[in-house]
């Protein structure tokens, strides 16, 4: 799919300051809503306070985002509607090794390896929690509140030998990351909620696969689904897609202490 074989699904959003905030919750309480002094305002109270002012909405700073889909079957960010919008996490895909070397070279000794349940989760200043699971020729490894396998070094030691490894990072206060390494070479490495910036051996490998998706890999985009576009680029790279009953236990793992992020 070339550039000029789609246009991308854009979405117009508005920005609304400080002054139409207060007076949604003035204009909120005056009408018997229900509304805290801080913190998000509910969806319906601000479509009702727009609906009674449509020239405010008028007025407001309008920008646009492109809104990831697919284009061409296979993985969608659709298939990871699921998925949390406050989570951090860093989900590896590794091809070429098995569960348990995977834990190993995810720095886990062999006396950290066991069965994880449900209610193991990493902590502040405790260990940290890593499952593994093979689906088809790849084993997931899903990294709970951490960071650690986006690590270029950690990919280098994950896909050398032949191998091919592919991370993708969801951070709710630093950058997200998709990248991906081939036999201990970085090949890209990807800001998914903007595919411009990217780096690596070989930045545009997975352009077929943004095209794919919708994204223009040439254009200055925001995305404004950039961890459901993520790991259905993932599942485009591995065939794999990882759905809730992934996330359950009791599963393979390691809580490998003193290591969370």
């Amino acid at each position: 799919m070339s550039d000029a074989d789609f246009t991308p699904l854009r979405v117009t959003y508005r920005t609304h300051g400080l002054d139409t905030s207060r007076r949604i919750r003035t204009w909120a309480k005056a009408k018997g809503y229900s509304v805290s002094e801080r913190g998000r305002v509910a969806p319906e109270i601000i479509d009702a306070f727009f609906a009674a002012h449509p020239e405010v909405h008028e007025q407001a700073n309008t920008f646009e985002l492109v809104h990831a889909t697919a284009r061409t079957p296979g993985a969608s960010p659709e298939d990871y509607e699921w998925q949390e919008e406050d989570d951090i996490y860093t989900i590896v895909f590794v091809r070429g090794l098995d569960e348990h070397e995977v834990l190993r070279r995810l720095g886990a000794a062999e006396e950290d390896i066991r069965l994880i349940g449900d209610g193991d989760r990493s902590c502040p200043e405790g260990p940290q929690v890593i499952t593994v699971r093979r689906i088809g020729d790849w084993t997931v490894a899903i990294e709970d509140c951490g960071w650690h396998g986006a690590q270029w070094e950690v990919l280098d030691a994950l896909s050398r030998d032949g191998g091919e490894a592919v991370a993708v990072q969801r951070h709710d206060y630093a950058q997200h990351l998709v990248s991906y390494a081939v036999d201990g070479q970085l090949i890209t490495n990807i800001n998914p909620g903007f595919p411009i910036d990217r780096q690596g051996a070989d930045p545009d490998r997975l352009n077929r696969h943004l095209r794919e998706l919708g994204i223009d890999p040439a254009a200055d985009d925001s995305i404004d689904n950039p961890i459901p576009a993520a790991l259905a680029l993932a599942g485009r790279i591995t065939g794999v897609t990882i759905g809730p009953t992934h996330l359950r236990g009791p599963v393979l793992g390691a809580a490998i202490p003193g290591t969370c992020s």
